[in-house]
């Protein structure tokens, strides 16, 4: 039987996670041969030794992740039932160690956000604690997300986030020759980001007299609830929902500060790419990963989760004198090597490589 090396990822859907698996295809070492993709979201990019296993359809792209899920199962059985292989599951990974049990695969399994939301309910805890026992190797992107899991009795392997270091610049009307406070917030717009907490510091502004505008870039099922907010606060000429955007880097370059609400993450690559723009950050202390990126405060600024009297204090400072938090992001270039796409990619081979050598 031919051994195979196959990324379970069933919805590719444009965020942080997607991001790591195109850099992570574009830096793998050549020697770790042909990589098969298995998602529900059809792609026609054609990349070196890839092959995306995928239906000849748009139809799943916008259905639910439980369907995309469904798709992926079929789709591995069907291309891969007579193979001995490796799995690397991006997402799903619960399915994927069923899948590599009954199918006899080695399986290694990337967390990319903290599970203390799933950890709170016994049940869910002891469900995943036991599954992911399962696995053959776990993968974590941050020394936090370690100790959670170290925790439970559960031993991983940290490999920070991959980003690239090349910079994204182009002229965006949204900011124009506004000479306010230019506030960005990058993330989906559902409970797990909080952008009620932002919204409600910025009316705290607003009150102080201080001129700002406010970018939030994403598409979620929060939308209605965010909008309602803003009009009842009075903000729509402060604040807009811009959609989802490919080109979001480009407000990171044009932004006077970065805003991260969120109650709960893995390591979020727009502090990432914002530190590589030298765009200040207040972000919230929450599990896990920003505490990480901005070492503690060194880099950036830190608030307690949902605390929006905080968040508003630290921008209304922030307008009055910029140079601290100028400073830190100017410091945090040079730790950006943490997040090297060669060397995290070359981490990921050799533990793909090394499954691969107990088939």
């Amino acid at each position: 039987m031919n051994k195979k090396i196959i990324f379970y990822i069933p919805s590719i859907e444009g965020g942080g996670v997607e991001k790591n698996l195109y850099l992570m295809i574009k830096y793998l070492p050549k020697h770790i041969g042909k990589i098969h993709i298995i998602t529900a979201d059809k792609k026609n990019k054609k990349y070196r030794n890839i092959e995306f296993i995928c239906p000849n359809t748009n139809f799943w792209s916008k259905k639910s992740r439980i369907l995309k899920n469904i798709i992926c199962i079929f789709l591995l059985f069907k291309n891969f039932w007579s193979s001995k292989a490796v799995i690397l599951s991006f997402q799903s990974n619960v399915t994927s160690i069923i899948l590599s049990k009954i199918l006899r695969f080695k399986v290694l399994i990337r967390l990319n956000t903290s599970l203390k939301k799933y950890f709170k309910n016994f049940f869910k805890r002891i469900v995943l604690q036991f599954f992911y026992s399962l696995s053959d190797v776990i993968i974590v992107n941050s020394k936090f997300f370690q100790r959670e899991l170290y925790d439970v009795n559960l031993k991983s392997h940290l490999i920070y986030n991959l980003n690239s270091f090349k910079k994204k610049r182009k002229r965006l009307n949204f900011f124009r020759n506004f000479k306010g406070l230019k506030i960005l917030n990058i993330g989906r717009l559902t409970d797990q980001k909080d952008q009620i907490t932002l919204i409600k510091s910025l009316e705290i502004l607003k009150k102080k007299g201080i001129d700002f505008k406010c970018c939030i870039i994403g598409r979620g099922t929060f939308k209605d609830i965010l909008l309602s907010e803003i009009k009842n606060l009075n903000l729509y000429k402060n604040i807009s929902l811009v959609g989802f955007k490919n080109n979001a880097e480009h407000y990171i370059s044009e932004s006077d500060i970065f805003v991260s609400s969120s109650k709960f993450e893995g390591l979020p690559n727009v502090l990432i790419e914002s530190q590589k723009y030298a765009v200040p950050i207040i972000a919230s202390n929450c599990p896990t990963g920003p505490n990480e990126i901005l070492m503690n405060g060194k880099l950036g600024e830190l608030f307690p989760v949902g605390n929006y009297r905080v968040l508003a204090k630290k921008l209304i400072r922030f307008s009055q004198s910029k140079k601290n938090l100028k400073t830190k992001s100017l410091m945090a270039l040079k730790y950006l090597k943490r997040f090297d796409p060669s060397i995290n990619s070359q981490k990921y081979s050799n533990l793909i490589l090394n499954e691969y050598e107990k088939i």
